[in-house]
């Protein structure tokens, strides 16, 4: 596949036009970026390409060819293989068999050549830097990251002529990343064409030879490798600049309102700290640092060992989630799908979680009274679709997110919130309603500690940053003093003693 076009692609359903109009050319050997916030059309876009929708107008051409793309199968044989950010693995079934399904290899008598498969899948998996995975053990016996992995494998296993990845990396770390990323360097190399869509931007930035920027359905924006910074992509995506993405800071109260006092738990080795009333409280760190493992023993989601947590001067108790609920502790987890969500049912349902208390009268239930709220959150946080009925999983992930808050929100006597990578996986303009959201809630009074992998939310939103090393706090930083390098000097260095007391 030495040129792939897209010319004028249209997609509609029923009365929405999903896809206006999508104009997209591709080289062998190119990386394109698909850009563009929520409902801009990427995914819709992308399963044209992958055979699952067919478009209601326009054309696609390989190589000055019309092609009708009609079936997933069509595109297979086309060389299209398309990595999901949902999971399609059978998690019930070995690793080896995920990585062949298919195309497993066969003896001469017509039945699975076992010992083959496992080698072949080994081997595989091990070219890819993907050492220490056992090919005959289940799949959904593995964490996430390590499926999303193996998924990729899948995909480029067989040489594709166009690959298209979306979200690879939400859930991997950055060793795991940098795996991915070496690999689409050799596919790059060997011609391949690679669609990527990400939001993150830094990541996109530094694979793409080419980015697109769709917008309501259309194509808006082309830009090329080394004429397009972060600043001028975010502006063309939602016209206004990086710099303006971040709410003004108010002053915090003085009432100290969340109190931590040597809290013990697995990965939390002797944190202490304090929230003021109106405080956006941070805590930075790299990737196993125990930053999340603080706010899940906070919860009580994960188990307190040893240390007190106080709210507005009142020890929590118990060390259940109930107990940080009735105290006025939220918590909106980094796994949101796993931990936060019920998928498979609506809005609705999922909204009202936490405040069931607000809505029943006696043993029973106060239907009217519970949509009436949770309209007002759909009102409020701009949900969409904005439907009562609609299922989760049928969302996007930025509009499954401002359930999640949604749900806390309704929460009676919410006074602390408890938020890990609030905006991971989701667009960047969702991501400046999130960010409105919390200096809002902050202005109120709210007390709220936020983790963030990403420096510039970190340091954008917060009035305080702690910083995590080894279960740990190394240091504390004033918000409109930090720095991306100070920040990661403390997530990298050990703690000198006035560190440590300043922590304290």
């Amino acid at each position: 596949m030495q040129k792939l076009e897209l010319i004028s692609l249209q997609k509609r359903y029923g009365d929405t036009l999903a896809l206006k109009r999508a104009d997209v050319t591709a080289k062998a050997g190119e990386v394109v970026a698909i850009c563009g916030e929520n409902g801009a059309g990427k995914s819709t876009l992308m399963s044209l390409l992958a055979g699952s929708r067919q478009p209601t107008a326009g054309e696609i051409k390989i190589d000055g060819k019309p092609v009708a793309i009609d079936s997933p199968h069509t595109a297979f044989d086309l060389g299209i293989r398309t990595v999901y950010q949902e999971l399609s693995l059978l998690p019930d079934v070995s690793v080896a068999e995920n990585l062949y399904l298919g195309e497993l290899p066969t003896t001469r008598f017509g039945t699975i050549d076992w010992v083959r498969l496992h080698r072949e899948a080994s081997e595989h998996l091990e070219d890819l830097g993907l050492t220490g995975i056992d090919v005959r053990k289940m799949t959904g016996s593995y964490p996430v990251a390590i499926q999303q992995m193996i998924e990729i494998a899948r995909a480029i296993q067989f040489e594709p002529k166009l690959l298209i990845l979306d979200e690879p990396t939400g859930v991997l770390t950055q060793t795991e990343s940098d795996l991915l990323f070496k690999q689409i360097d050799r596919l790059r190399d060997q011609g391949t064409i690679i669609f990527y869509i990400s939001h993150r931007l830094e990541e996109v930035l530094e694979l793409a030879d080419r980015l697109i920027v769709l917008k309501d359905g259309e194509t808006v924006d082309q830009f090329f490798r080394g004429d397009c910074s972060k600043d001028r992509l975010i502006h063309s995506m939602v016209g206004r600049s990086f710099e303006a993405i971040f709410p003004q800071r108010g002053a915090s109260e003085d009432q100290e309102m969340l109190a931590v006092r040597d809290l013990h738990a697995p990965g939390v080795d002797g944190v202490s700290f304090s929230a003021n009333r109106g405080e956006i409280l941070g805590i930075g760190g790299l990737v196993g640092a125990g930053r999340s493992e603080v706010l899940r023993a906070i919860f009580g989601a994960a188990p307190r060992l040893a240390g007190e947590v106080l709210v507005n001067g009142h020890v929590i108790s118990g060390k259940t989630p109930a107990a940080a609920m009735d105290a006025g502790v939220g918590f909106v987890t980094e796994e949101r799908k796993r931990d936060g969500l019920a998928l498979d049912t609506d809005v609705l349902e999922n909204t009202g979680l936490a405040s069931m208390s607000r809505v029943m009268t006696g043993p029973f239930l106060n239907g009217p009274k519970q949509k009436q709220l949770v309209r007002e959150q759909i009102r409020d946080l701009d949900i969409r679709p904005p439907k009562l009925g609609q299922v989760l999983r049928r969302m996007s992930g930025g509009n499954q997110q401002k359930v999640i808050l949604g749900k806390w929100l309704l929460m009676d006597g919410l006074q602390v919130l408890l938020l890990d990578e609030p905006t991971r996986g989701v667009d960047i303009a969702t991501k400046i309603q999130i960010y409105r959201l919390i200096a809002e809630l902050a202005a109120d009074g709210m007390t709220v500690v936020l983790v963030s992998s990403e420096m510039p939310e970190l340091i954008g939103l917060s009035h305080r940053i702690l910083v995590m090393k080894d279960g740990k706090i190394t240091g504390e930083i004033a918000g409109d003093e930090a720095t991306e390098k100070e920040i990661f000097r403390l997530a990298t260095e050990d703690a000198n003693e006035d560190d440590k007391e300043q922590a304290a």
